[in-house]
């Protein structure tokens, strides 16, 4: 009898999940687990689409005071919605349970496909540009992985990548009076040498590390830094002892050395690495958008208790929830990928100015995409201009023939972060001069009276010397 007791528990467990989500996701099997968590395959049933869910022991995490963690998790990967990052669809919460509903990436671990040996130099750069341009994305919105390694990486089924597990991660609110993390973290191969000297550490440039032992891995099919004794592996580490092998390019070779440079301070940024010739090489610029918000968070029955897990992070209130129902309707703006936001710099105005240039206005709004094309097209009312409205695009056109024909401009809204957004405003026909006129005597004012960016914004942005 004592022996059918464990069946009988894991009998229970299965059926408290299955009963959870019956009706919406169809347990599948199981892809992994780790001590607190494991994730199984699901389906949806409404939809047919493929998910991952991952449970979590909520019992388990209470009682190592964990839940803060989970929280901060939880309100990350609402920071981080990218292609190339692996997206939280959904969070739901029994008395016991904790459940991640997360894009499923059936491709496997970078890990697997390293395991088998080098890859070729335009495979290997390929996935360097989409790891760059998510770490940038997360960095340009506070963001810091922490854990890089190909074993967090995963690929989809048409070979792309999508960083997985900011478990360790942090976020810049937690940065001390010194400007630095602390925490002691990562994985002790590709930890970064200020890490282990246990003094502060930026944490963008820990990641711009980790990016570079993942580099050479990809090329080398082997870890820049390696000794069976860990204390051993740590001194090369410190000192920055590696070797390459003959078949890299004195390109690569160069870009090896910057990203794995033991000085934190001369180590190549984000901005460095985007301008670099061997990374540009193939490199395709595409701005993405980001399909409607589904995050929120559900309670399977009215026994459950959410109590432990009920702030804004997690929870939402009825208005909330009706709210974001009411702007599903919307369009959704392109998210500006990491090249595009890394592009602004110190001088870039959160006040509500424009950054203007020849033909073109930048502007930034913490207005909602609803409010900003109103107002853009009161302005056009005003004027007697014509407005032609496609998702976040709208152009305006005078009736009136200048000098070069009438004047029409191009505005498209961009998401910056969720609470920011930036117009980007463009002369594409017509007189200059004209134009100029028409930013500085309509324009302008109108989209100032929008809601401005906030000082809480702007630490969202890079700064120069990042």
């Amino acid at each position: 009898m004592a022996a059918a007791a464990p069946t009988a528990t894991r009998s229970a467990k299965q059926k408290e999940i299955q009963g959870l989500l019956l009706g919406r996701y169809e347990i599948g099997k199981l892809l992994g687990h780790g001590t607190f968590a494991k994730v199984y395959h699901a389906r949806n049933v409404k939809t047919g689409e493929n998910v991952a869910i991952k449970v979590i022991d909520k019992e388990k995490i209470l009682k190592i005071g964990l839940i803060a963690h989970i929280k901060r998790e939880i309100s990350i990967l609402r920071r981080v919605r990218h292609p190339n990052i692996v997206q939280l669809f959904e969070v739901m919460a029994t008395k016991s349970k904790i459940f991640f509903v997360m894009e499923y990436v059936k491709g496997g671990e970078l890990f697997n496909k390293v395991a088998k040996g080098r890859l070729k130099e335009e495979v290997a750069r390929k996935y360097f540009q989409q790891l760059i341009s998510a770490v940038a994305f997360c960095h340009a919105r506070g963001v810091y992985h922490r854990d890089l390694k190909p074993e967090n990486i995963l690929l989809d089924e048409d070979g792309n990548l999508k960083v997985s597990d900011f478990g360790l991660s942090a976020i810049s609110e937690q940065i001390k009076q010194d400007g630095l993390f602390h925490t002691f973290c990562g994985t002790p191969a590709y930890v970064a040498p200020e890490v282990l000297a246990r003094k502060g550490y930026d944490a963008a440039k820990v990641d711009i590390w980790s990016c570079g032992v993942i580099l050479f891995v990809l090329m080398a099919g082997h870890l820049p830094f390696h000794d069976q004794n860990i204390m051993a592996m740590y001194k090369k580490i410190y000192k920055g002892e590696f070797r390459c092998p003959r078949w890299f390019t004195p390109e690569l070779i160069r870009l090896l050395s910057r990203l794995l440079d033991t000085n934190p301070e001369t180590r190549i940024t984000i901005p460095e690495i985007m301008n670099n010739k061997w990374f540009k090489r193939g490199f395709k610029h595409v701005k993405f958008y980001i399909e409607d918000d589904k995050l929120c968070s559900v309670n399977d029955d009215e026994n459950d208790d959410m109590e432990s897990l009920s702030d804004q992070s997690l929870s939402e209130s009825e208005s909330e929830l009706d709210t974001r129902k009411r702007f599903a309707r919307l369009p959704r703006p392109a998210s500006l990928n990491a090249f595009d936001i890394i592009s602004f710099s110190r001088g870039f105005d959160l006040s509500g100015l424009f950054e203007e240039g020849s033909d073109g206005a930048r502007f930034v709004s913490g207005a909602p995409v609803s409010n900003i094309i109103s107002k853009l097209e009161e302005i056009a009312k005003v004027v007697s201009f014509s407005v032609r409205k496609k998702d976040c695009r709208v152009s305006l056109e005078g009736s009136r023939e200048g000098v070069r024909g009438p004047l029409t401009i191009a505005a498209e809204i961009f998401e910056l972060t969720p609470s920011l957004r930036v117009v980007e405003v463009k002369k594409k026909g017509g007189d200059r001069v004209e134009y100029e006129e028409f930013c500085n005597r309509e324009l302008k004012p109108g989209l100032q009276s929008l809601a401005p960016a906030t000082a809480a914004d702007s630490s969202y942005l890079p700064s120069d010397t990042e």
